[in-house]
């Protein structure tokens, strides 16, 4: 009788491994207390499987760590700054290359070259650290991503698409005050949500006749560009480098972290076709990151991104890193767990006002759920709700977004299936026992990016 489906393997295979030892309650009791029920303040030996981000927390391939000896540490000029800007013009296209330390080194030098007092960013959907530094310049970030992306249970197959109509009446209401559009692929904070070619070639077409930059966030962009392969019509038969290769030519340029898609733990970089634009973005480079030719990297950083590129676009290592998330978020529906649809790209989003009706968005439903999943067996994740949202800058009020997001994070090349049965019937046994867990409030709130400091406990019953 023949086989209705065949498993799927990763495309490796373990050389090295790294020891995690699994706590007992008591123990996770008091450490996240310590944390201050903040999941980013736990100590990474109290945690038996992070899931805390994929950022910088891949494992690097045998290349890679081939490639770091060859680094050339020379200030200027290095050997390895041009294998990396090689690497970025051949996949992504973009004419010139600016590298700094991570992600937000670009979103920073990129938002104080373009943004000036006053002027209005479109984008889909916000992401903490790029709308920070957007608020920093002057300017206000304003959302034009489709309604469906702000509805966890919408099975609309990209979520991340921008509404024409929403951005056509910013771009009218706002001349000369528009520098870019901010387009994510995929976007993080609706859940891993990838937008289709088709609309990005439509904003890209809107944008040219207002005379309009595109700036893409592609940081998961091969992720992106798996999506739009297996769910977008006409796209099946092309490889993953071919449609990366498009969606940035539907653009002026890109921030790029390197700690996820390109397989590193640390780096990132700003690319863009205009000669004036990367003037302006080295001279500032040179004041806050580095030279142009390191912008924050050591050489063998660059030497690890630039090979880490090349993986990132190989069709069988994208079917396989989403495949493992796809995993682990059908066996969390089969439980009746409710969960952001369709599966994003780099992790599972738990519906956590679905998950915790109980408890009011005033009391950090996903910051408490995350505290609970850790509590329960000690796997880390992170909230993405009003705590991530923070506060309004002008009026100081918490802004509560539709959604209340915890997310599990799936490192690349890091863990087994095995792994993702433990966490699965981790969230389970938590979603069992949910009408025990109890909101939270702030007893700590830094002025900026309060989700990585703010301290919590528990509200009394």
């Amino acid at each position: 009788m023949p086989l209705e489906r065949r498993s799927w393997a990763e495309p490796f295979r373990i050389k090295m491994v790294e020891s995690i030892r699994l706590t007992t309650r008591a123990q996770r009791e008091r450490a996240i207390e310590e944390a201050g029920y903040n999941t980013f303040l736990l100590r990474s030996a109290d945690v038996y499987i992070d899931l805390l981000t994929d950022s910088g927390t891949s494992a690097m391939s045998d290349r890679q760590w081939s490639a770091m000896m060859m680094g050339d540490e020379a200030y200027a000029g290095s050997a390895s700054f041009y294998r990396f800007e090689e690497a970025v013009r051949r996949t992504y296209g973009y004419k010139q290359v600016i590298p700094t330390h991570q992600g937000r080194g670009a979103e920073h030098i990129l938002s104080r070259c373009l943004i000036k007092e006053g002027d209005v960013i479109p984008g889909n959907m916000y992401f903490t650290t790029t709308r920070l530094h957007q608020e920093l310049a002057g300017g206000r970030f304003t959302d034009v991503i489709i309604d469906e992306a702000h509805d966890p249970a919408s099975p609309h197959p990209f979520k991340g698409n921008i509404d024409l109509d929403k951005l056509k009446r910013v771009l009218v209401e706002n001349p000369r005050r528009v520098p870019y559009v901010c387009v994510g692929a995929t976007v993080n904070m609706a859940g891993g949500q990838p937008i289709s070619l088709e609309n990005l070639r439509a904003v890209y077409a809107l944008c040219q006749r207002y005379g309009v930059l595109v700036m893409l966030d592609a940081t998961r962009i091969a992720e992106n560009a798996y999506f739009i392969q297996q769910r977008e019509a006409g796209q099946a038969g092309r490889k993953i480098a071919q449609i990366v290769l498009e969606l940035c030519g539907c653009s002026d340029g890109c921030t790029m972290s390197a700690k996820k898609d390109p397989l590193a733990n640390i780096g990132g970089f700003l690319a863009v076709n205009s000669k004036e634009l990367a003037d302006a973005a080295c001279n500032l480079l040179v004041a806050y990151e580095g030279l142009q030719t390191y912008g924050g990297m050591a050489g063998r950083d660059m030497e690890a991104v630039a090979v880490g590129i090349d993986e990132s676009v190989q069709d069988d290592h994208i079917r396989a890193r989403v495949g493992q998330v796809e995993y682990l978020g059908e066996k969390l529906r089969g439980w009746g767990v409710p969960i952001v649809m369709p599966i994003g790209g780099h992790g599972i989003f738990l519906d956590a006002r679905a998950f915790l009706p109980h408890v009011p968005q005033e009391q950090y439903p996903a910051q408490a759920l995350a505290a609970a999943i850790y509590l329960d067996s000690g796997v880390r994740s992170m909230e993405r709700g009003a705590v991530s949202a923070g506060r309004d800058p002008v009026t100081g009020e918490e802004r509560m977004p539709k959604l209340e997001l915890v997310r599990l994070t799936i490192p690349r090349r890091v863990y087994t299936q095995a792994h993702m049965d433990v966490t699965a019937e981790s969230v389970y046994c938590v979603f069992e026992e949910r009408k025990q867990i109890q909101g939270l409030r702030m007893t700590y709130e830094p002025k900026l990016l309060r989700f990585f400091q703010a301290r919590f406990s528990e509200c009394s019953v």
